[in-house]
């Protein structure tokens, strides 16, 4: 069933809009408390216990009750068109209590975390747009009508926080584009609101000195340094301190063509800032250089973390057009070629554009004339085994790339990479071929040569991103051959890298690697695995990756009770995602009607060919020896056969079955 489109607003009074804009009646005052604790969850499960506590200071009698009664209203009204007993989608019932599955955009104080990082990467021009637009979702307050309430009291703080920290940020942007006069209204509003906050004075004296207000600005830091002295017995900061020396000698670094250097943004700051104020200066609009340079600067963005990886999607596309619409073979190829950006998981965030990048880079790939361009070619023959990742043969039929192009497509863009002796292009090129070794089970060890290669090339050529690539890859071809201690070392080394050069979405892997350890090392009890797994899908939030994080958790929890031998969960509102056809024979066994298990057996696709192959076949092998379907046991079988070797889902690097041997042994009886 299709989920209605749902907006929640939480900066200011609790509320809920429909997919018109319309505001959703939410009944009474606990009503909405249930949702806005739940939305203080951020996706997570909060058990019912913990709802009892936080709504009741003294909970009476049939508090379990009531909160019940309170959320099958909240479903009635975000749901109103879901047929009766019909699973809920967005406020589900999991295990001990209830979790709101809203999307990442889906509520206010979401969106404004991911506007404001988004700001943060942006020149001053296109960030002051982002925080005007973000801040203006503020209605009032965070959780207005809760701000007594304990369990609020820690997220109404941290929002208030990175709403004032917002407001700073755009004064700078104004500062840095030369509109010091107009920063001056929201600045002064803003000390005088927040009289202990010392940047809020420093850009309020810096906005008067450049607006020609000298000696305002010099009355700003007097009051600032009176306030601090006689409220809190304090003298004023560096910056105050450095700012007024710099008035009172009027430094040329404070004048406005100084650039954002004096709004508080560092060093690397001011270099950004001055380099693509020249850049705008001297390349014209319309050159076809800017693209090259988008391309290049999309590229960096992609592995900063969430906000900047949808970024990066959002406007590679874009320039791949732009770029086509000059009629410029070379130069598109160069513009699509540029985006090579390391990619560890099997399943495309965005199939659709996925499918768009591979038709433009095969139309690009004709366009070419004959002879030369090689590393071109071996660019665009990359990109198409990237984008073609998990694409599985029939997939044709449904205008998309088959996977024996995308092999086929691997192969020739390593050869060429190899012939030009380029290591970046050949690392690019080798990652093509990362995807396209899942087209059967078992081949965990040839990826993780991959990986190993990946590994001494970048370090040799200092190809960062690339280094840390095949350090993921071997984490999870060890992890699939048992190998914990060669996958722990690799999981250091990502994490190392990582750290020291900031990309931050490296530690959603390896977190998840560390549960998947906790697993499979069978000292843990399972209470405890559970839990670390979903601590790692916590990082999830926000990473910019659907095609890893929609239902993985469940996949994960799932895989631990089946490796366990318990039975599935039965619980009807749990988001599977794309593994449902896979867990829905193992959901219907553990609700006892075998029937309709063994009709979505006889419909179960087969895996596609990506990291959980093997776990996939092998919850496919279980049901089908619990409903006797000789036809699938048998096709299983062949299926499992190459990975007797391996751990089951482990090659994922995020979750695991146990040995595939195992499974072999149940379907041989």
């Amino acid at each position: 069933m299709r989920v209605a489109r749902v907006g929640f607003g939480v900066l200011g009074p609790v509320t809920a809009w429909d997919a018109a804009g319309d505001a959703i009646a939410l009944k009474g005052p606990r009503h909405r408390a249930v949702l806005a604790r739940l939305i203080v969850a951020r996706r997570r499960v909060v058990p019912v216990a913990r709802l009892v506590e936080d709504l009741w200071a003294d909970p009476p009698p049939g508090a379990v009750g009531a909160v019940r009664t309170f959320v099958a209203a909240l479903r009635r009204a975000l749901e109103p068109e879901r047929p009766p007993r019909a699973p809920a989608g967005l406020l589900i019932t999991e295990g001990p209590g209830y979790a709101l599955r809203a999307e990442p955009d889906a509520v206010d104080a979401w969106r404004f975390e991911q506007a404001v990082a988004a700001a943060a990467t942006l020149p001053p021009d296109g960030a002051l747009g982002r925080l005007e637009e973000a801040l203006g979702w503020w209605r009032g307050p965070a959780y207005a009508e809760f701000a007594d309430a304990a369990w609020a009291r820690a997220e109404r703080s941290r929002l208030t926080e990175l709403r004032l920290h917002a407001v700073e940020r755009r004064a700078e942007a104004r500062l840095s584009l030369g509109m010091a006069a107009e920063a001056v209204p929201d600045l002064d509003a803003h000390a005088a609101e927040h009289p202990w906050r010392e940047d809020a004075w420093r850009l309020l004296a810096l906005a008067l000195y450049r607006s020609g207000r000298q000696g305002d600005a010099l009355a700003v830091l007097r009051r600032a340094r009176t306030l601090l002295a006689e409220q809190l017995g304090v003298d004023p900061g560096p910056g105050l301190r450095r700012l007024e020396a710099d008035i009172l000698a009027h430094a040329d670094h404070l004048a406005p063509s100084a650039g954002p250097g004096t709004s508080g943004v560092g060093p690397a700051g001011q270099v950004w800032a001055r380099a693509a104020a020249a850049y705008d200066r001297t390349v014209a609009s319309g050159a076809r250089a800017r693209l090259e340079s988008t391309v290049g600067l999309l590229r960096s963005l992609a592995v900063t973390g969430g906000g900047g990886l949808e970024a990066a999607r959002l406007h590679r596309l874009a320039a791949i057009g732009a770029a086509e619409e000059l009629g410029d073979a070379a130069l598109t190829a160069r513009v699509i070629g540029a985006y090579d950006v390391p990619a560890i998981w099997t399943r495309s965030d965005d199939p659709e554009q996925s499918a768009a990048v591979v038709a433009a880079a095969e139309r690009t790939l004709t366009a070419l004339p004959p002879g030369g361009h090689e590393a071109a070619r071996a660019r665009l023959l990359a990109t198409i085994a990237l984008e073609s990742r998990g694409t599985p043969p029939h997939a044709v039929r449904a205008g998309r790339t088959p996977s024996a192009r995308g092999l086929q497509a691997a192969r020739q863009a390593e050869r060429i990479a190899r012939g030009l002796d380029d290591p970046a292009l050949l690392a690019f090129a080798l990652n093509g071929v990362f995807m396209q070794t899942f087209h059967r089970a078992g081949l965990a060890s040839r990826r993780d040569g991959i990986g190993a290669e990946l590994v001494t090339l970048s370090a040799r050529h200092d190809l960062v991103t690339y280094e840390v690539l095949g350090h993921l890859i071997r984490l999870q071809a060890r992890g699939a051959l048992a190998d914990f201690p060669g996958a722990d070392g690799h999981a250091a080394a990502a994490d190392r890298l990582a750290e020291r050069h900031e990309l931050p979405l490296v530690g959603v892997f390896t977190r998840w690697y560390r549960a998947l350890r906790l697993a499979e090392t069978g000292r843990a009890p399972a209470a405890e695995v559970e839990t670390a797994y979903r601590e790692a899908a916590t990082r999830l939030d926000g990473a910019g990756m659907p095609g890893l994080d929609r239902g993985l958790l469940p996949l994960a929890l799932l895989c631990l009770r089946v490796r366990d031998g318990r039975p599935a969960p039965t619980d009807e509102s749990v988001d599977w995602g794309p593994y449902a056809p896979w867990a829905r024979p193992l959901v219907l066994l553990a609700q006892d009607r075998r029937d309709a298990a063994g009709a979505a057996l006889r419909e179960i696709p087969d895996p596609p060919p990506d990291l959980l192959l093997e776990a996939l076949w092998c919850l496919t092998a279980r049901a089908a020896v619990a409903l006797g379907g000789r036809e699938t046991i048998r096709r299983a079988h062949s299926e499992l056969t190459p990975a007797a070797g391996e751990l089951a889902g482990a090659g994922s690097g995020l979750l695991s079955l146990g040995p595939v041997a195992r499974y072999l042994e149940e379907l041989d009886e």
